[in-house]
């Protein structure tokens, strides 16, 4: 029950709120005016009925920068290698863009104001953030805040829950034609770079991601089952990935020089590993006069050579470590000639050559 006191200083005149409620902490608050006092009385013994006045406190008392702080501090180490920078990327730029508002300030409205703005401004690489991209912002808040909803109880609602996401285009389907690959690790051989060369083999032979690639530790190798056995994967499994031919001969012939101290394939500064060599891979397309193509686009030539050779929808999503296969439907009209050859072995196996 709420009681209210007057009280009379220096200052002037003041009456004080106090609420005990049983199984609740005694509430105060101090206001210049009775009518303000009785008002905010009834709210918060309303709110205190229905549960859900200490979560607003919360909301109140913690500001964005806080929840990222914590989140990044606290759940990003949880995350694969891959995913740690982009996640970090993304939660800073909220940071600086509602960083000071507390948690009960930041409304569905505000986060659609912060959409716009993501697809509005111009990204590091020169162009408007795509779709895909803005929806990669927005996940990384709203997953701090489903945290702090259900781990942290600093709110009731997660706002995230209340703003569209936006449309994606198509997955990319390009890859490099045979001259342009032999164009390409031409480039890529005579590059000033050390690593590029064997770097870009392995993304086009196994169809690894880039952080797979530069995260690479020598013991996740195994040159006498053919294989490499990656343990902190976009999709959180274990995937193992073949490694044969040229790929294989040359990561035997790239480990008799190296520092035994630093357990990376590529090795970096102080015991970690290398950074992409970005220049030299800029520098490599050029020289090859390769257009349109990103690095995680050896990703999807990888997919499509596979396709083209006979593989399986089954076996590429196996290889490049896809949990469904929708993710390598766009490679399915490669396969065609594939799957024609097979129903028609099917056929001659169940009818002969009856229809000839």
């Amino acid at each position: 029950m709420a009681t209210i006191t007057k009280q009379v200083g220096k200052t002037g005149t003041s009456y004080k709120v106090r609420i005990r409620k049983p199984n609740n902490p005694t509430v105060t608050k101090t206001f210049s005016s009775k009518s303000l006092a009785e008002k905010w009385a009834r709210k918060t013994e309303l709110d205190m009925e229905e549960g859900t006045y200490f979560e607003k406190q919360e909301a109140e008392k913690h500001k964005v920068s806080n929840l990222i702080d914590r989140y990044i501090s606290e759940e990003i180490p949880r995350l694969s290698v891959s995913d740690q920078l982009a996640r970090i990327t993304q939660l800073k730029w909220w940071q600086s863009e509602i960083g000071l508002k507390t948690l009960n300030k930041v409304t569905p409205a505000l986060l659609v104001e912060c959409r716009t703005k993501l697809k509005s401004e111009i990204s590091t690489r020169g162009k408007p953030r795509s779709g895909a991209t803005v929806n990669r912002y927005l996940a990384a808040l709203s997953a701090a805040f489903g945290v702090a909803v259900s781990e942290w109880q600093w709110m009731k609602e997660n706002p995230f829950s209340r703003v569209r996401r936006e449309k994606e285009s198509d997955g990319r389907t390009r890859f490099l034609s045979r001259e342009e690959r032999t164009a390409l690790l031409s480039a890529c051989k005579e590059s000033t770079s050390k690593n590029l060369y064997l770097i870009t083999l392995l993304a086009l032979s196994t169809g690894m991601r880039q952080a797979e690639i530069l995260t690479l530790k020598w013991d996740h190798i195994s040159f006498e089952r053919n294989t490499i056995t990656l343990f902190k994967t976009k999709n959180k499994e274990v995937r193992v990935v073949p490694l044969v031919g040229i790929a294989k001969s040359l990561l035997q012939d790239h480990g008799k020089v190296r520092s035994l101290k630093n357990p990376f394939v590529f090795q970096g500064r102080h015991n970690t590993y290398a950074n992409f060599p970005r220049k030299a891979w800029a520098t490599a397309l050029k020289k090859a006069k390769i257009e349109n193509f990103t690095f995680h686009d050896c990703r999807h030539s990888a997919a499509s050579e596979l396709a083209m050779n006979g593989a399986s929808l089954h076996e590429i999503a196996a290889v490049l470590g896809h949990k469904t296969l929708a993710m390598v439907q766009r490679y399915a009209h490669l396969s065609e000639q594939h799957t024609t050859s097979v129903v028609e072995r099917m056929n001659n196996a169940i009818f002969g050559m009856q229809g000839e």
